[in-house]
């Protein structure tokens, strides 16, 4: 989760928001990731789609049911999709997100019995590292806002 952290706060950046994401093959990184939203101005590229997308490509394979992904925060909708639908084995989760997480705190796409794929799931690694800097980066950026008002 460290390296995953240390993907986020290169969104930074880019003023995106500080999500990071690793993706692991047999305990070795194949692939890292972190938000480039505001970066390329397109909503898609979210940490684990950005690592996923990565992995995929280094691998040559559409399935990456051999790999666990590391996430700072808890996937949106969009993101649980792609991490089901790539098969990833084992999810592990910095923090929890209240207000869009998809693996527990308002939906449960990642561990859902009607879809044909779930996914262990691991909450709270290294959780108060994750949590300060999202809360970090939100207390400044509405500090900024004020002052652009």
């Amino acid at each position: 989760m460290k390296i995953a952290l240390k993907s986020a706060y290169k969104s930074l950046l880019t003023d995106d928001v500080p999500v990071g994401a690793i993706i692991l093959k047999n305990k070795k990184i194949i692939s890292k990731g972190y938000n480039t939203i505001e970066k390329n101005k397109n909503t898609t590229q979210h940490a684990e789609i950005n690592a996923i997308n990565k992995a995929i490509r280094k691998l040559k394979v559409k399935n990456l049911d051999c790999c666990d992904i590391f996430v700072t925060l808890e996937p949106c909708p969009m993101c649980a999709g792609a991490i089901v639908l790539s098969r990833i084995k084992n999810v592990f989760i910095g923090t929890l997100d209240p207000k869009n997480g998809a693996a527990i705190s308002v939906l449960n796409i990642l561990n859902n019995k009607s879809l044909n794929h779930r996914c262990n799931i691991e909450f709270g690694i290294l959780e108060n590292e994750c949590r300060e800097l999202l809360k970090s980066f939100f207390v400044k950026l509405r500090k900024n806002r004020k002052i652009d008002k």
